[in-house]
């Protein structure tokens, strides 16, 4: 309890302190004009729903009761117009815009340390109840100022770097091999469909890839250790973080002053994945230094295995930091990402046929070996993925914390407000920024045939799928390298099919999360 109330008064004093923080980054770039600010329309103007009306809306019966986020927000901009405020119950309210011309503004605004707001349970978990672990450090996701400033810092030239795919590639070549193989075990004989639950396997190969890059590690949760506790413990726990830690930080924070039941479930769970990771990165480092005794060798570059091992020699704390920050980040996103490619790519023969082709000329055999040379040359897949990724966004956009007052669609906007940009909503389902934008089009994305299909998707404010700037997804590199092996796999394996209707293939509250089953079609390529 003491705990408790000491971490609400240290999180009262930085919500104090931020502003003061995030200015003194601000004044690195250039200054919004004073004139601009004194000709907008005041703050108090902003047009948007009050606390009450958003409470009765989510009400049974009421206007967004069920209703996906991008439905409330498309609803909310037809009726209150392209910016609004949108009151919270439990903390500060937020600006949401819905212009592209404020989009560059907020993020030339943003200071050298940008502030995103986070759940407050990841940080009360890491800075108070495991601060044994984590010490004073809030990891990559949920990290504000000068703290995340140095850790990001330090992991960017790791995690970013293309060249160190090379690092966690075979890992990912071996994971994709025993998910191609799950595939030819379970699928029906007769029809070639998976089961119901294949979205679970989806997971399960999204994980085991997180786990074989992050933690260097073979967690067998396609295969050998599926149903072993520790799988069903870790897949539980995560499945928990994403649904409870989403309720306690949106609604009334009252695990700050009473250990609720739910409170003390986020904990547990978050214990499980910090045990798992600290196991797991003990293991290896056992190995490795086994590894580097055995062979006697002297060469510190020669140790340097794996992408665990880079981060290992920054320090232990920041390695399992970032495992977990791409557990918790990474997971969730990259199933809906890969299982909406593949839907689009099922449900669009024509663009399947010409991504095989590519794949083809890349990979004669269906068994020839992705390299890091050879994945250069597949522009098309990747134009999928990026098409995919438009059409089944993972969340509404991003949000940062403004240092200094600036001026957004003639209002003026005061320092500590939190702004949301919701370009993913826009650029998924707005013909206004995407012409045939409920198309799915791969060639937007190539240079040569884009004429025509852009739009506004040019802009490099518009479609934002790994954020933008210092906040950027640091594990960009990874989803990325997990997306392009295991759609490129799969489509030169099988020719994939779906005989289902995909509308409503995602339920979308703040989350996306699959909403069918998932009963792909895997025919088996001749050669």
């Amino acid at each position: 309890m003491l705990c408790r109330q000491l971490y609400v008064q240290r999180r009262f004093c930085a919500r104090l302190s931020v502003r003061a923080v995030n200015t003194k980054a601000g004044q690195v770039l250039e200054p919004v004009p004073s004139v601009a600010l004194e000709q907008a329309k005041p703050f108090a103007e902003l047009p948007g729903p009050s606390k009450l009306e958003m409470i009765r809306a989510f009400l049974p019966g009421g206007r967004y009761r069920g209703k996906p986020v991008f439905e409330m927000f498309m609803d909310l901009a037809r009726r209150h117009g392209e910016i609004f405020r949108l009151p919270s119950i439990a903390s500060n309210e937020v600006v949401l815009t819905m212009n592209p011309k404020d989009y560059e503004i907020i993020f030339r605004n943003e200071g050298q340390w940008p502030y995103r707001r986070s759940f407050e349970t990841f940080t009360y978990y890491k800075t108070v109840h495991r601060r044994d672990v984590f010490g004073a450090d809030d990891g990559l996701v949920s990290g504000n100022g000068p703290e995340w400033g140095k850790m990001r810092t330090a992991v960017n030239p790791i995690l970013l770097q293309p060249r160190n795919a090379r690092l966690y590639i075979k890992n990912l070549l071996q994971v994709n091999n025993e998910f191609l193989q799950r595939i030819r075990n379970i699928r029906d004989p007769n029809t070639l469909e998976m089961p119901d639950d294949f979205a679970e396997d989806i997971r399960r190969l999204v994980l085991e890839s997180i786990g074989s890059v992050a933690l260097n590690t073979h967690l067998g949760l396609l295969g050998a250790q599926r149903e072993s506790e520790e799988a069903k413990q870790m897949i539980k726990a995560l499945e928990n973080i994403i649904e409870i830690g989403f309720e306690l930080d949106m609604l009334p924070a009252i695990w700050k002053y009473v250990p609720i039941p739910k409170f003390k479930l986020m904990m547990r769970s978050l214990d499980t994945i910090t045990d798992i990771c600290i196991k797991n990165i003990e293991e290896a480092i056992n190995r490795i230094e086994s590894t580097a005794k055995d062979s006697q060798v002297t060469n510190d570059a020669d140790l340097e295995k794996s992408l665990l091992e880079k981060l290992l020699r920054h320090d232990r704390r920041t390695a399992i930091i970032v495992a977990m920050d791409l557990l918790f980040a990474g997971t969730d996103p990259t199933v809906v990402s890969l299982s909406g490619i593949l839907l689009l790519l099922a449900k669009n023969p024509s663009k399947q046929a010409r991504l095989l082709e590519e794949l083809q000329n890349v990979l004669p055999s269906k068994d020839a070996p992705l390299t890091m040379d050879n994945m250069q040359n597949l522009p098309y897949l990747r134009a999928c993925i990026k098409e995919g990724i438009r059409l089944y966004p993972v969340g509404p956009g991003t949000l940062r914390r403004m240092p200094h007052d600036v001026v957004l669609s003639g209002y003026r906007v005061v320092a500590g407000t939190d702004v949301g940009i919701a370009a993913n909503i826009q650029v998924a389902n707005s013909e206004e920024f995407v012409p045939r934008v409920r198309e799915f089009l791969p060639e937007r994305w190539l240079r040569n045939e884009s004429a025509n299909l852009v739009g506004d998707i040019a802009s490099p404010f518009m479609y934002l799928p790994f954020g933008f700037g210092p906040r950027s997804c640091a594990g960009k590199r990874i989803v990325d390298m997990i997306l392009e092996i295991a759609v490129a796999r799969l489509v030169r394996n099988f020719d994939i099919g779906f005989n289902y209707p995909i509308e409503n293939a995602f339920k979308a509250q703040f989350f996306v999360k699959p909403n069918i089953p998932f009963n792909f079609k895997f025919v088996e390529r001749e050669k």
